[in-house]
């Protein structure tokens, strides 16, 4: 499992839809994660010190689990089936870790809300991760590489047996 952080949101040029990316903190292997507009909003809103005038979904979750007094210890992206992404949050609560299913893209809401760290197991990377063989020159050198790679991919390109 390798410790993951967010390095971007955009679109994809063919589908417009939002993809979270994230890049290994030790590495240069980068997941992309199609998700939806809502979710897309809401980890931006964050990233971006955005408050909304009344709760959006996540932070009332963030606020449940806080006035349970519990804390969201990590979230995993777990598995890619059926051309989908899973995802767990694990709580920690009064010594006790709980798991609980989720899409990715909410548990990265929720982790960029509460500052708790975002994994991928090794077989998703493995699988789906894009590598860069050379580090890049520069972050503007990244980001036109990725803008290259996502003017051409679609979510079936991940597929599992593709």
């Amino acid at each position: 499992m390798q410790e993951m952080a967010i390095y971007g949101v955009s679109f994809d040029m063919v589908g417009k839809q939002p993809i979270v990316l994230l890049k290994t903190v030790e590495g240069n292997r980068f997941l992309p994660i199609w998700i939806g507009h809502a979710e897309a909003s809401a980890i931006l809103m964050t990233l971006q010190d955005t408050e909304s005038p009344r709760p959006m979904t996540h932070d009332l979750l963030v606020n449940l689990v806080t006035e349970l007094h519990a804390e969201v210890a990590r979230v995993t992206i777990t598995e890619l089936r059926d051309a989908t992404f899973h995802a767990m949050i694990r709580l920690s609560t009064s010594g006790e870790d709980v798991e609980i299913d989720c899409r990715p893209s909410d548990a990265i809401a929720v982790a960029v809300r509460t500052g708790s760290p975002i994994y991928a197991v090794d077989a998703v990377l493995d699988e789906n991760a894009i590598e860069f063989e050379h580090e890049p020159e520069d972050d503007d050198d990244m980001v036109e590489k990725f803008k290259e790679f996502l003017d051409q991919v679609t979510p079936e390109d991940f597929a599992e047996g593709s």
